[in-house]
């Protein structure tokens, strides 16, 4: 029911009603089997209230929908505390189905980079991270997710174009003169950059504010490009209107 609805696969015709129906007659028994509903289109053409039209009509509905983004199909996936936005803050770190089921998996390991690297996602953090991993723990909730996925072709989230930070994985730290944290990061976002709190070897830039600390100290050791705030703003494309205007409040 949750996969079908609006914000998930949204699919035509085929409402909580319907599922309900469905699943009561041995035709649904989980999530793939909506997209194997084709095999019994006649049968479901002879059953009371449909027909052989409305029993096409749901088929191209359902047809309509094998292609759909990973942000829509890992919130579709119904994991707890998975909404729509956490989905496509995940969908736009990962960037592929591919590279997030191996890290999700990799995550479910307590201490292991995959694991400190989900949590460390910008409004993702450890609790969230927790769900995801407990979720992909269960093997069927695993096997589930790929017989759903090898019915579908799941589209990448595909980053803005142009720009210095484009897929880039940024870290802010210290204290920033000229927008707050949550501004810079936004920002950052907006210009197709993911953003998290931690560094590590695969960071590609850390901003470095006033008082920039250990995450400073670990980007040198780790060899990870860094910038000062003026130089980020250049990059993030406001330098010119900010660097000489009077500081919005630090954030500390």
């Amino acid at each position: 029911v949750h996969l079908v609805s609006r914000l998930a696969f949204d699919i035509e015709g085929l409402g909580e009603k319907t599922i309900r129906e469905f699943h009561d007659a041995g035709l649904i028994a989980e999530p793939a089997d909506i997209f194997r509903l084709h095999r019994h289109e006649a049968a479901i053409a002879v059953r009371e209230g449909w027909g052989e039209v409305s029993a096409r009509r749901l088929m191209a509905g359902i047809e309509a929908r094998r292609t759909i983004g990973l942000a829509r199909f890992i919130y579709a996936l119904g994991i707890r505390r998975i909404g729509e936005q956490n989905a496509r803050l995940l969908a736009r770190h990962y960037g592929s189905f591919a590279q997030w089921r191996e890290q999700m998996l990799a995550a479910t390991e307590v201490g292991s980079d995959a694991r400190l690297a989900l949590g460390s996602i910008l409004r993702v953090g450890p609790a969230i991270a927790q769900e995801l991993a407990e979720f992909v723990a269960v093997p069927r909730n695993v096997a589930s997710m790929d017989a759903l996925a090898a019915q579908l072709s799941i589209t990448d989230e595909v980053a803005p174009e142009g720009g210095a930070l484009a897929g880039k994985l940024v870290v802010f730290t210290g204290s920033l003169a000229r927008m707050t944290r949550p501004e810079a990061k936004a920002r950052s976002e907006a210009m197709g950059a993911r953003v998290t709190d931690s560094v590590s070897r695969k960071t590609d830039l850390v901003v470095l504010g006033a008082d920039a600390g250990s995450k400073a100290k670990k980007a040198a050791e780790l060899g990870v490009r860094t910038a000062s705030e003026a130089e980020w703003l250049v990059m993030a494309g406001v330098g010119a209107c900010l660097l000489y205007t009077s500081p919005s409040p630090r954030d500390r």
